[in-house]
């Protein structure tokens, strides 16, 4: 098993849909404080880095118990800037300051405050044993099947978006409609080698870890907060 494996916790201070969104309370403490402290309770994971501009985030993910060894550039923290000169930054950042390389790259989003330590071993396991794949995202299976998703064409007209796969995707029975599961952003995990030799987050040859739907939050709107707020960390 790899034995050098860095989590990454990517948390710009500037979102929208819910101001400052990294630090708002969710169970009690500051919703970046979860991804936290799953890192840190996870034993594959040997260093946990947040990735941040932001003065007050840094703090607070110091206090938690995570690394903020530098902070990002402004220019990394835009709302159309991708993950991957992110994850680049911090891994340069890392080599050239402190010569450390890690074997892994595990991004644990702050925006998925329920997420069980043992589901990143697992994840960095599957990974580490199969050399040839590039990444591992998580997934789950979708509750709005893509066979009965449309578009409206320019004639006004629903086109299915599957219509290559069957002539009418949309009458099949739900016995008949073949698994297809979504991207969940609860667990990634990735290699240096994909990051700059690949210059991707995943390169083409990536790893499902299949999840429950029922285990899976990610916020990004008021209502993603409410409902995590309701499902995991209501009274009882």
């Amino acid at each position: 098993m790899p034995e050098r494996v860095l989590a990454i916790i990517p948390a710009r201070g500037g979102s929208k849909g819910i101001p400052r969104k990294n630090l708002v309370d969710v169970g009690g403490k500051p919703l970046i404080a979860h991804s936290i402290a799953h890192a840190l309770a996870c034993p594959r994971i040997e260093r946990v880095v947040v990735s941040t501009e932001d003065d007050e985030i840094a703090e607070t993910a110091r206090r938690f118990g995570a690394e903020v060894p530098f902070m990002r550039p402004v220019e990394l923290a835009g709302d159309q800037v991708l993950d991957l000169p992110v994850f680049q930054h911090v891994a340069r950042e890392l080599a050239e300051r402190e010569r450390y390389t890690p074997e892994l790259i595990v991004q644990l989003r702050p925006t998925a405050p329920h997420r069980k330590p043992e589901w990143i071993t697992q994840a960095v396991d599957m990974l580490a044993a199969q050399p040839s794949a590039h990444s591992l995202r998580s997934v789950s299976l979708v509750s709005q099947h893509p066979y009965r998703v449309f578009e409206i064409d320019e004639g006004g007209l629903l086109a299915p978006v599957m219509g290559h796969r069957h002539p009418q995707p949309y009458v099949l029975r739900r016995q008949e409609l073949p698994p297809m599961y979504y991207y969940n952003c609860v667990i990634d995990v990735t290699r240096p080698s994909t990051l700059f030799e690949l210059a991707s987050m995943t390169g083409d040859r990536i790893l499902p870890y299949v999840m429950d739907p029922d285990d899976v939050i990610d916020i990004d709107t008021p209502r993603d907060l409410a409902v995590a707020r309701a499902l995991f960390w209501s009274a009882p």
